[in-house]
């Protein structure tokens, strides 16, 4: 969102706009560092949401906004993604019928298992102005019944943001700092619950043992609770990364396996093999372009990440449609043009 509300402040100098942080993550790793490095202004509104259950986290937030809607008469509220903040924040605003923009909609994995995918379905059913960044997501869109006047098609905001630190990262050497030859390790990021809060973390990381190239795994919190710290040869844990670090480890790894949305896109983006350590993606898009694949939930798989990179032509396919580093701008332009109330 960060290169969002910058395109929204240059596009709408006189309007006024309201950052609120909901406080779902609250750590100086999860969170400050992310406002200190992508130049994101102060808080206006920080809420203290703090981790709780998926439910509880809801409604704290939904409290929350909604008490500051309530006290000022805001023109449109926009939201990002499909975290328990999101919905919290959509139903506030839709309770009191303010105007409200979501970006990132129309992905879906059809795992309502997953929290996230609840609360992507249930904050665009609310949305008034649902942006895109994929003909897939618009398509979903459009089966679920959304009408297409509401949809916009504006690109990967994400990317965005990968796209002005990408001079930065890339001058940053994480790996060599690290003692790391660029090309040569698996980077490994895992969290969800379907992984870390059962057995299979166990087997995960036995296969990573077994892998004859190194691999480093910054660990969330959530995850290094599970692991009790312990790994096996071969394995760095390192302390959760801020973004500049971690795009840098990207962008110098042999591959990436992860458990997250966000990162099949950023692989893509930059041509990095990835590989998916899940029975589905939100993001179809990225195993289109031939970067991403997905090994379901089977950790005997990770057995077959060097076999597979032995095999690639190293060929970089070009980045999706609208993944180009102007996304912020076209939803700018589109909200401005929506609410000319702003």
């Amino acid at each position: 969102m960060a290169p969002v509300l910058a395109a929204l402040r240059r596009r709408l100098p006189d309007a006024e706009h309201v950052l609120i942080h909901t406080g779902q993550h609250y750590d100086r790793e999860l969170s400050q560092i992310f406002f200190e490095e992508l130049g994101l202004p102060g808080a206006d509104h920080l809420l203290g949401v703090g981790s709780s259950g998926h439910s509880e986290q809801v409604a704290r937030v939904l409290r929350g906004v909604g008490e500051l809607l309530a006290a000022t008469p805001f023109d449109l509220v926009v939201v990002g993604g499909d975290v328990n903040s999101t919905l919290g924040a959509a139903l506030a605003a839709a309770q009191d019928g303010v105007p409200l923009a979501h970006v990132e909609s129309g992905l879906r994995s059809y795992d309502r298992s997953m929290p996230e995918e609840l609360n992507r379905v249930l904050t665009d059913q609310l949305s008034d102005v649902l942006f895109v960044h994929s003909a897939s997501a618009a398509g979903n869109l459009a089966r679920e019944g959304i009408a297409p006047e509401r949809i916009s098609f504006a690109g990967n905001t994400m990317i965005d943001t990968l796209v002005a630190m990408e001079p930065r990262f890339r001058g940053t050497a994480a790996a060599q700092r690290r003692g790391l030859t660029a090309g040569s390790y698996l980077l490994v990021t895992l969290h969800r619950p379907a992984l870390v809060d059962g057995p299979q973390l166990a087997d995960v990381m036995a296969q990573l043992g077994r892998l004859d190239l190194p691999v480093v795994f910054p660990v969330h919190p959530r995850t290094r609770q599970a692991l009790d710290g312990t790994a096996p040869a071969g394995v760095t844990l390192l302390d959760p990364l801020g973004y500049v670090d971690f795009l840098s480890l990207q962008v110098d790894c042999a591959a990436v396996l992860t458990d997250s949305g966000g990162i099949q896109e950023e692989t893509t983006f930059l041509g990095v093999p990835c590989f998916t350590l899940r029975a589905n993606t939100e993001r179809p898009v990225t195993v289109e372009q031939g970067t991403n694949t997905i090994l379901g939930l089977d950790p005997a798989r990770i057995a077959g990440i060097p076999a597979a990179l032995a095999s690639r032509d190293g060929s970089r396919p070009d980045p999706p449609e609208g993944w180009d580093g102007r996304a912020s701008d076209r939803v700018a332009d589109e909200l401005a043009q929506r609410f000319g109330v702003l």
